[in-house]
């Protein structure tokens, strides 16, 4: 019998890529048995306040961009059961943050191009009861934020920024994450800086940025390095009932070579973002848009709208044709209105947010990770190719 060629690997979606400071220095964390929160979590949180062109008082690392919205929504101070307006084209988390902070969600539609909240949308959503927006730098495209600053301002509302996707993204030289009061990043296993699990808070009010440690471990005045530390022990005090959101050092050793190497990385992304868009003018999928002039993309996700009668293929047929390919494939997002939960409990229905709704039903997140080979991207244009009609 012919011996059968084995499979190729299977490309894994948003694959990290490690390299060996990471490792080293997790190694020499755990050799420290200092394992929590201490000396590397404030060098992560002093390394990314210079990126952001912050100061270390102006950020406070979590364990998670979910923790970093809910906190950020405590130290805001709003009323319980205020309004704040988000859009229906975002993760669970967004929503489930405002939930949990006591106040209520309400959807604005994205723009049909960019993908993002639409700032008329939200213009519209506003209530006597609104209080905050929320909006969501989709894919690593920087909202309109002078146009969302500008409502906020008329109306008196807070902006909380979740920057997710959006750590390298810039709208006319500023970055993401410093137009609000607040900006909440991400530093999960699939993202542009990667910590595993992690977050962190940005924000220009330093009085704000001191509650939100505070509120981050258990409301307590000091956290467990300065009061074990060689300074000798120092007592606490719990001052709000908080949470337990802390990073740990664990985390924060890979955060610290993984932001290190933040620029090369977006330079990788950004050549495969380029290639796929050359790769796939001709095929009748929809591509993302340009990134606007004056605004900077920090290429997370490159989706492509799949559309059964135009592409001859159905999104979800789409999804398990890669995955027979040995290609890992995402789905960013199904709209935030089709899940039950939201149904039953605010009586959503998709049909309200047309754009958000034919959105999520036709999208597809593409591989798009500095671990990504040459060879690896080749794989995904074939894949691709072979599946959807031309146009």
């Amino acid at each position: 019998m012919p011996a059968t060629s084995p499979s190729p690997p299977f490309l894994v979606f948003g694959s990290p890529l490690i390299e060996q400071a990471e490792i080293d220095e997790v190694v020499a964390c755990m050799e420290s048995a200092w394992l929590g929160t201490g000396p590397r979590v404030a060098q992560f949180e002093r390394d990314f306040a210079a990126y952001q062109g912050l100061q270390p008082s102006q950020v406070a690392a979590v364990n998670s961009c979910t923790a970093a919205l809910h906190v950020s929504m405590v130290a805001s101070d709003l009323e319980p059961g205020s309004e704040v307006i988000t859009t229906p084209m975002t993760f669970c988390a967004s929503i489930n943050a405002i939930i949990h902070a006591g106040l209520t969600p309400v959807l604005a539609d994205v723009d049909p191009v960019t993908q993002c909240i639409d700032p008329a949308a939200i213009e519209a959503a506003i209530t006597p009861r609104t209080r905050a927006i929320l909006p969501v730098h989709f894919a690593g495209r920087p909202c309109e934020m002078d146009a969302i600053m500008a409502i906020a301002d008329k109306n008196g509302l807070m902006v909380i920024e979740d920057c997710a996707h959006a750590i390298e993204s810039t709208h006319h030289g500023r970055k993401a994450g410093t137009f609000g009061d607040f900006g909440c990043f991400s530093f999960y296993a699939t993202k542009n800086v990667v910590t595993g699990e992690g977050g962190m808070i940005t924000g220009h009010d330093e009085a704000h940025i001191a509650r939100a440690k505070v509120l981050a471990l258990h409301g307590m005045s000091k956290d467990a390095w300065h009061r074990f530390g060689d300074q000798g022990y120092k007592h606490y005090q719990v001052v709000e009932a908080g949470f337990k959101y802390n990073m740990m050092d664990l985390q924060a050793a890979i955060g610290i070579h993984q932001l290190a190497r933040v620029e090369r990385n977006w330079r990788r992304r950004d050549t495969i973002w380029n290639r796929y868009m050359a790769a796939f003018a001709d095929l009748a999928i929809g591509l993302p848009a340009p990134p606007a002039p004056g605004t900077r993309h920090a290429c997370h996700l490159f989706t492509i709208m799949v559309d059964a009668e135009r592409s001859g293929i159905s999104r979800d047929d789409f999804l398990n044709a890669m995955n027979v390919r040995r290609i890992g494939t995402g789905v960013h997002y199904l709209a935030v209105p089709e899940h039950p939960y939201y149904q039953q409990r605010f009586g959503w229905r998709p049909e309200k947010w047309p754009n958000a709704m034919r959105i999520g039903r036709q999208t597809v997140s593409l591989p798009l990770s500095p671990k990504l080979t040459d060879a690896d991207v080749g794989r995904v244009i074939e894949a691709v190719r072979d599946l959807a009609n031309p146009a």
